[in-house]
């Protein structure tokens, strides 16, 4: 039987071949490849959960009267993305620009050819841009305050940008406005998790009041000329009840109307269109300003439509279809949910139409 011979000198290390054009070109692209994704799973890493700072209280709009929300808060999905990290209100030059809450300031000056000025509040911060101000850092402000003057030269025309900060973790300004809208922020989906132990937190604490706190008194159904937004029956009531999706006990804080998605909505009464924007509980939302109606400041809200076809600062008509039904949010199928503030109290809203 035939052996074959045997290779007696031993196989040479890659390495010690001489590398051509192409293979050191090939190499520094790998190694290019591998510092990348070195890096985007450096970034991917979730920070530690620290406990939130406290918001400010009391607390309230930078503007005096009933400022218009142009832009809402829109978020980036990752901190290095696109995104609107406050909120845009209608404001003039000249205006005057109040403080929203007690603190030092802690800025003043130009970034980006813009004057901004910002206030901490103890671990949480408001900016207002692009706002003049004859403040100095250190300095203390209260409440309501007038800061300085609304400027020029903004990212938008005749509006004031507000934002507010928990570091480097942007949140959205309504949080510091009480009333319609509530303690509520515009969270990117990857913080869903969150927003839902949040919002069961609140739940629980809800449980032990009673819902005839927040219950405004509406009169007499039926006689301020309002329409039921959406031809269908009454889902769920306000009041009390086991969330469908939390699975807690805590209060319907308006009325929902069964209805098949792309149902039209439409004004139940004239008004003017406040603000719009996403909330992940609530999905698509939009508020409406009816005035002043039999003696009330009535305020009604929409939620979870697919779209809207109006924007804030509109004049809407009694009957006009301002959107369309859909099941955005924390939702368990097309509907809508109705809410109505009767003088900035949260009321049942069939006590009212």
């Amino acid at each position: 039987m035939e052996r074959r011979p045997q290779i007696s000198e031993p196989l040479h290390d890659l390495r010690d071949h001489p590398k051509t054009p192409s293979m050191r070109a090939l190499c520094q692209h790998v190694r290019l490849a591998l510092f990348v994704l070195v890096c985007f799973c450096v970034l991917a890493i979730p920070t530690p959960a620290e406990a939130a700072s406290p918001l400010p209280s009391p607390a309230g709009w930078p503007l005096s009267g009933s400022p218009v929300v142009q832009r809402g808060f829109d978020p980036p999905t990752v901190v290095w993305g696109s995104g609107h990290r406050g909120i845009d209100l209608v404001a003039q030059p000249g205006q005057a620009i109040l403080a929203a809450a007690s603190g030092t300031v802690a800025f003043v000056g130009s970034i980006a050819g813009k004057p901004v000025i910002s206030i901490d509040h103890g671990g949480i911060r408001t900016t207002y841009e692009p706002v003049v101000s004859t403040l100095r850092a250190g300095e203390r402000v209260s409440f309501g305050q007038v800061i300085g003057v609304l400027g020029t030269g903004g990212h938008c025309q005749g509006c004031l940008h507000w934002g507010l900060r928990e570091g480097k973790n942007y949140l959205d300004p309504l949080l510091l406005v009480s009333g319609p809208g509530g303690r509520l922020r515009l969270v990117a989906e990857i913080q869903r998790e969150i927003v839902k132990r949040e919002a069961a937190a609140r739940a629980a604490a809800l449980s032990t009041s009673q819902p005839a706190a927040i219950m405004g008194s509406g009169g007499r159904p039926g006689s301020h000329g309002f329409l039921s937004p959406v031809t269908g029956p009454v889902t769920s009531a306000f009041g009390m009840r086991r969330h469908p999706l939390l699975k807690v006990w805590k209060l319907h804080d308006g009325t929902d109307f069964g209805a098949a998605c792309g149902t039209a909505i439409r004004a139940p009464y004239a008004g003017v269109v406040t603000r719009a924007y996403f909330n992940p509980a609530y999905g698509n939302r939009l508020f409406l300003s009816h005035g002043r109606v039999d003696g009330m400041r009535v305020q009604t809200a929409f939620n979870h439509a697919s779209r809207y076809l109006v924007r804030p600062g509109q004049r809407v008509s009694r009957g006009q279809v301002i959107g369309r039904v859909g099941s955005t949010g924390f939702s368990t199928g097309c509907h809508l949910h109705l809410m109505v503030w009767l003088n900035g109290r949260l009321s049942n809203p069939m006590s009212w139409l």
